[in-house]
């Protein structure tokens, strides 16, 4: 499942709820989007009812969320959508998913590590990469340190600055 929101707290008495984005596609959080609920040990389908924005959050409702109660117990929990169901990234774009287990590898061919992650930043995005050592390093996903993307070969080619790797 991709994660394309967190429900942060109900807002107001008609069951509205704060909605954290995740995702750069706000189509996803249009009346009569379906999205899977993720929290507290269980998952609850939900039909978006009506969305508006609020500052960098969204308010939204769900259809039999109608009470303040009812809103407070998806706090805290996150909103997804099928894998399949993504929306198709634009060029040069991906999805964290998509990159998880890419080899990282220097200019020389040379293994840098495991990608786990891609973290989006207010900074940017942040390829997490598990070193040969166990440990996590960052690495910006950004020209020139992003050398190359190779989709068919599962692998990310990177320039690193001097010690970036060196955690």
């Amino acid at each position: 499942m991709l994660l394309v929101g967190l429900v942060r707290r109900p807002h107001g008495l008609q069951g509205e709820v704060a909605v954290e984005p995740r995702s750069d596609f706000p189509e996803r959080f249009a009346p009569g989007a379906r999205l899977e609920w993720q929290g507290a040990g269980r998952t609850e389908n939900l039909t978006v009812r009506s969305v508006r924005p609020h500052g960098s959050r969204l308010l939204v409702a769900f259809e039999g969320v109608g009470d303040v109660n009812a809103a407070r117990a998806l706090a805290g929990g996150g909103l997804h959508v099928a894998d399949e169901e993504a929306a198709p990234p634009r060029p040069g774009f991906y999805y964290s998913h998509q990159v998880e287990g890419w080899r990282c590898e220097d200019l020389a061919g040379r293994l840098a590590g495991i990608v786990r992650g891609l973290e989006q930043t207010p900074a940017g995005p942040l390829l997490s990469i598990e070193l040969a050592s166990g440990k996590e390093a960052f690495v910006p996903f950004v020209s020139p340190i992003v050398v190359s993307v190779d989709d068919s070969g599962r692998c990310i080619v990177i320039d690193p600055p001097d010690g970036l790797l060196d955690v």
